[in-house]
């Protein structure tokens, strides 16, 4: 668990904060998707142009409901929302698996993408950040399987998730000094911690003459920043050709001259790219890992840097010289909180290791 007296008195430049931390106010920027039709309390109706919202079908009123975060569908079988306390059936909304793989279909067009037989799989973005992710069968043995991820209305500071009870003691005072000192930070957790929002928030400190390059396989970072440019993947098409993935934009952002470089998911060889930007002068950079612990961090990168051809070794010192703090969130209770923060060292017997607090 998280340590406070860590963090305020190990040594380590990007996690002691020697001076009260210089916070900076945004210039007046309205909140991203806030312009929502005739009511702000309604769910998605104005991150979405009319055909886009057409194409829900019946789920349309599922995600007009501001406290959804997640709409899961499986065709022939149910639909079930998670409003922050977990995925609970939704026994008003039944979609057959004909309607269900209708919609799917529906939706991944209006993302620019195709789904059928030979691309069963595929994440689309729509509006205002909606994320759609497909499975048709045979893959999704029992029916089309659709996962729609809403994202939050409103683009929240540190301080907002703060005033939720987000950071332990100690902890807020020691992620802003990582962003003042530009100090190269990985967030981990479970699938619906909180990575991407908190992340968003993070960079959403940076100073406002920072140019910020994210780099992600469905857009969803949403930073309160006046410079950020964002990157997306591209899936091939019919013929296989025109697919650009993630490594290909580490290295296309590299030469766009960014302050910050950001990849908000690391999940395959694209890693060995983000490891050697953050070696090379690239600071204040950042990246996202899924992790059940902040144990289970070294264990992660090893599978990834085996991916990308990177021997333990290698990796190890690699990581442990570009990342400066670990960030683990965790989800529980239907709370979203910073769990841990720490920092990645190599033992005497040169394996990679995760250990709390502040590197001494």
């Amino acid at each position: 668990m998280f340590s406070a007296p860590q963090l305020d008195t190990d040594g380590h430049p990007s996690l002691t904060l020697r001076h009260p931390p210089s916070r900076f106010t945004l210039p007046p920027v309205p909140a991203l998707g806030m312009d929502r039709g005739t009511d702000a309390r309604f769910g998605v109706q104005g991150r979405l142009a009319r055909p886009e919202r057409s194409a829900f079908g019946p789920l349309g009123r599922l995600l007009d409901d501001p406290a959804v975060t997640d709409v899961f569908v499986t065709g022939g079988v149910g639909v079930w929302v998670d409003r922050g306390d977990g995925a609970e059936p939704e026994t008003s909304v039944h979609l057959s698996e004909a309607s269900a793989r209708q919609v799917a279909v529906r939706l991944v067009s209006l993302g620019g993408r195709h789904v059928d037989e030979s691309s069963p799989c595929v994440d689309v973005r729509l509006g205002d950040g909606l994320r759609v992710h497909v499975v048709l069968p045979p893959l999704a043995v029992a029916g089309t399987a659709i996962s729609i991820r809403v994202p939050r209305v409103e683009s929240m500071s540190l301080l907002d998730l703060d005033r939720r009870g987000f950071f332990p003691a100690g902890a807020l005072e020691a992620v802003t000094g990582c962003v003042e000192r530009r100090a190269n930070v990985l967030v981990s957790g479970s699938g619906g911690a909180g990575k991407t929002t908190f992340l968003a928030a993070l960079l959403s400190e940076a100073p406002v003459s920072d140019r910020i390059v994210t780099i992600e396989d469905v857009a969803e970072l949403r930073p309160r920043h006046p410079h950020v440019v964002a990157l997306e993947t591209r899936q091939p098409n019919l013929e296989g050709a025109g697919g650009v993935d993630l490594s290909r934009l580490v290295r296309e952002a590299l030469r766009m001259r960014p302050d910050r470089l950001v990849v908000g998911e690391v999940r395959g060889p694209e890693i060995r790219d983000l490891l050697s930007a953050l070696n090379t002068g690239h600071d204040g950079g950042a990246g996202t890992v899924h992790a059940n612990g902040l144990d289970d961090v070294p264990a992660r990168l090893e599978a990834l840097g085996a991916v990308a051809g990177l021997g333990v070794d290698a990796l190890a010192r690699q990581a442990v010289s570009a990342i400066d703090a670990v960030f683990h969130l965790e989800r529980r209770d239907g709370r979203r909180r910073l769990a841990e923060i720490g920092h990645l060292a190599v033992t005497p017997e040169g394996r990679l290791v995760a250990r709390t607090g502040s590197r001494g």
